[in-house]
């Protein structure tokens, strides 16, 4: 039988007027926190805790795109959840990201999984540090943004990947058993 999972409570803190040295020590002091991430943008400081469900949900997506990109024979560079950054600007952690072809300093794509805050208000961010596009994961549906001259456009298919089923996947991703999830992905 398949379990979904049900809609977690998250904890989160958000603080304005804050320099990118306070940001820098604040992030320094959070380095051994696990299932913390730490967002700034323009003075903003935004500290989110994940819950269970969050992590499920966000490694069943990396999992399944990772062995759909795969099975395309894509190359890619998976760069998880690593802070990327822009001094004095925006720093974010994207649940997972991707640079295709080669490895770089921004990733390509960042993936976010939403379960009680964030969506596309976090674009900002995102924009301010250049990341081609991103995938936004709530409420078992997948949307998608890619970065134009001047801001984030919604798009219905990814530049990046092609022919995946984003429905298919927001689906499998909130299955809890990940061998369960697998499967009912490659169903499809």
């Amino acid at each position: 039988m398949t379990q979904l999972l049900d809609k977690p409570i998250e904890q989160r803190f958000i603080q304005t007027g804050v320099s990118w040295e306070s940001f820098k020590a604040i992030q320094s002091g959070f380095a051994d926190s696990p299932g913390v991430r730490l967002f700034y943008y323009e003075g903003e400081l935004e500290i989110l805790s994940t819950s269970l469900e969050h992590e499920i949900v966000k490694g069943n997506i990396g999992y399944l795109l990772e062995d759909f990109m795969l099975r395309q024979g894509l190359e890619f560079v998976a760069t998880g959840s690593f802070s990327q950054e822009k001094e004095t600007v925006a720093s974010a952690q994207a649940d997972e990201s991707y640079c295709f072809g080669t490895r770089k300093s921004i990733s390509d794509l960042a993936i976010e999984v939403v379960i009680t805050s964030g969506s596309p208000s976090k674009l900002k961010r995102y924009q301010a540090l250049g990341v081609q596009e991103v995938w936004f994961w709530e409420n078992g549906e997948i949307s998608l943004y890619q970065l134009t001259s001047t801001d984030y456009q919604k798009i219905d298919e990814s530049q990046f990947v092609k022919g995946i089923n984003f429905n298919q996947l927001a689906q499998c991703a909130k299955i809890e058993s990940k061998s369960q999830a697998v499967r009912a992905f490659r169903s499809t």
